[in-house]
């Protein structure tokens, strides 16, 4: 099933992917996931904020086991992040059938609670700039006048792409009808870290999600002429933005947190011209919240800065947690369980109250975010297997 999904969205010429929500990839990749819903005979359902639900039981009856992530990429991203959690949930459900004795795409058999696979729209926020928009739509973690307000880089609102994209952009926000359904969440994903390669482990539970979030800098100047212009008499903004930059490393190393400048937008852009205006994304993330905002704090003294989204501290349910550590162990000793940095919708879904858990599958070199992101495919079935018996054991 990853393979089809290899050629969507694919740079030829850097091996990356570009998907960006409701973009015509994406529109492809919802097409790929109704298209395996139906193969299976399941109940397909777009809820209000675009997500993807495809059932098998009815959630309205008695509420279900979801699984599943999302289909959307960063920039130049990898195969596995998002697609391989989508993959996984079907073909762990293709394993749950096949041992209560079904055929592909029959009906019946039903498990004790209905089972759902899930696509989040707008996971990654390469688009409009908000990670995790349809969890957080759904569950009201961002207000839907925000949300629509909030422009691409080609100035286009998210009111503007739905409607374009057949959806009521009118409609979009919390969803209780939807979330009423969802007694419990577990979102597989490729880890992005080797923190399970040094366990020697293929599967691991996540433990917790650092705060992190996104802040926009902006440093405004004069645009002027390269070549005629004094260098005493320049207002040239890449300069407070160097210097943001590298105090951004330093106190993040001071702080023992992490912190990133990787998107960048100068204005006008000529390679002949002082630039006027550059705005900078800084995201930064920690163990301690407090850390954190100490550190955007500290390098926003001065600076023209807003907030543009922003995850505390999320704490997985412990007995879920050591419920998946236990069952993915197999029977033997419990799966290895993991903090992470990298956030979710799992961990949005777990912020509003719905029971939520995370596997990740081994990445050997903990690269992620990147064309050379890889799973291997040994550990990718581990995965499945731990996945279908989580859900199996949820059920019951």
């Amino acid at each position: 099933m990853l393979e089809p999904l290899t050629q969507i969205g694919r740079d030829a010429a850097t091996g990356g992917y570009v998907r960006d929500a409701w973009s015509p990839a994406d529109m492809e990749l919802r097409e790929w996931f109704a298209g395996e819903a139906a193969r299976r005979g399941l109940d397909l359902r777009e809820d209000r904020n675009g997500n993807l639900w495809a059932w098998w039981g009815d959630p309205s009856r008695r509420p279900g086991v979801v699984t599943g992530s999302h289909l959307d990429s960063v920039r130049q991203g990898g195969a596995y992040d998002g697609p391989l959690g989508v993959v996984s949930a079907f073909a762990a459900l293709d394993l749950l059938r096949e041992r209560a004795g079904l055929r592909p795409g029959e009906r019946g058999g039903v498990p004790g609670r209905p089972l759902g696979v899930v696509c989040f729209t707008d996971e990654e926020g390469a688009r409009f700039g908000v990670p995790c928009m349809g969890s957080r739509l759904l569950t009201g973690a961002i207000r839907p006048e925000r949300a629509l307000a909030l422009t691409d880089d080609d100035g286009d609102t998210l009111a503007d792409v739905l409607a374009r994209a057949g959806r009521r952009p009118e409609s979009i926000g919390r969803d209780d009808e939807t979330l009423a359904g969802v007694g419990a969440f577990v979102e597989l994903h490729v880890e992005q870290g080797r923190g399970l390669a040094d366990h020697g482990r293929p599967v691991g539970v996540a433990a917790a999600i650092w705060p992190h979030g996104r802040w926009r800098f902006d440093f405004r100047g004069r645009a002027d002429h390269a070549g005629t212009t004094r260098l005493a008499d320049r207002d040239d903004p890449m300069l407070p933005f160097a210097r943001m930059v590298l105090a951004a490393r330093a106190a993040a190393e001071r702080r023992g947190v992490v912190a990133t400048v990787g998107k960048v937008r100068v204005s006008p852009g000529n390679a002949n011209a002082v630039p006027g205006h550059v705005a900078a994304w800084l995201d930064a993330r920690g163990a301690a919240e407090d850390d954190v905002r100490a550190l955007v704090a500290e390098l926003a003294e001065g600076h023209e800065v807003s907030e543009e989204s922003w995850t505390p501290v999320v704490g997985f349910d412990p007995a879920l947690r050591d419920r998946l550590a236990r069952v993915a162990g197999g029977g033997g000793t419990p799966a290895p369980v993991l903090p992470t940095g990298a956030g979710h919708d799992a961990g949005i879904l777990a912020a509003a109250g719905v029971p939520a858990g995370m596997l990740f599958v081994r990445n050997p070199t903990g690269v992620s975010h990147s064309p050379e992101e890889h799973a291997e495919q040994a550990d990718c079935e581990a995965g499945v297997v731990a996945l279908a018996d989580v859900l199996e054991d949820l059920c019951r």
